[in-house]
């Protein structure tokens, strides 16, 4: 029988599998879970769009276009030692052509917050860009006053390569956004260099 999740069920499935959380496909099922984290105030002030109510009706629209979008990478991020699911994350806007793609990432659960699972799941992200996909850079934007992310993000590997001054509202206040990028030049795959290596040829002692 396979590992238990947080209800007593079967542990969910799971593609990328890091030592603090996991990454597996979104799931038709946690709408409501995902309904209820974008609806939080609190996390919507780093993500960027202006607080506002979103019916589950659109949550479910936006679950049926991120799913069946071409160029969309969508993950559920799930807590290893439970598997419950406190989060997303995704590759958006893949251009193949020029091997770049935009990040992003949403830790719900408020109380997996600080704790390095946003800084793992963004790096099992890059690893999936760069070793799964071949892309060649990542990018990202961050705001000024989330120093959370932006530790997480530069843990992950992101460097500050630019910033778009006072071009977002926040408090009564605008705050620059700051533009971070990672090239696969300057990443290490972690997990996906060993799962996603050719076979040994025969006749090796692991043969």
């Amino acid at each position: 029988m396979g590992a238990q999740g947080e209800a007593g069920g079967e542990r969910p499935l799971v593609n990328i599998i890091g030592e603090l959380v996991a990454l597996g496909p979104l799931r038709r099922d946690l709408l409501p879970l995902y309904h209820r984290w974008i609806s939080d105030f609190g996390t919507v002030r780093t993500l960027g769009p202006a607080p506002r109510p979103l019916t589950a009706e659109a949550e479910a629209q936006w679950f049926d276009q991120i799913t069946g979008a071409g160029d969309e990478a969508p993950f559920t991020i799930y807590e290893r030692a439970t598997w419950r699911p406190i989060g997303t994350t995704g590759l958006h806007r893949i251009d193949y052509r020029n091997r770049r793609a935009t990040f992003g990432i949403m830790i719900g659960a408020i109380d997996c917050r600080g704790k390095g699972y946003g800084t793992e799941a963004t790096s099992l992200m890059l690893d999936y860009a760069f070793t799964a996909l071949g892309l060649h850079g990542v990018d990202l934007q961050v705001f000024e006053y989330n120093l959370a992310g932006r530790r997480a993000y530069e843990k992950a590997g992101f460097r500050e390569v630019g910033r778009r001054r006072q071009a977002h509202l926040m408090g009564g206040r605008l705050w620059d956004i700051i533009l971070m990028d990672c090239l696969a030049t300057d990443y290490t795959s972690p997990v996906l260099g060993r799962i996603l290596a050719p076979d040994p040829p025969r006749g090796t002692a692991d043969a």
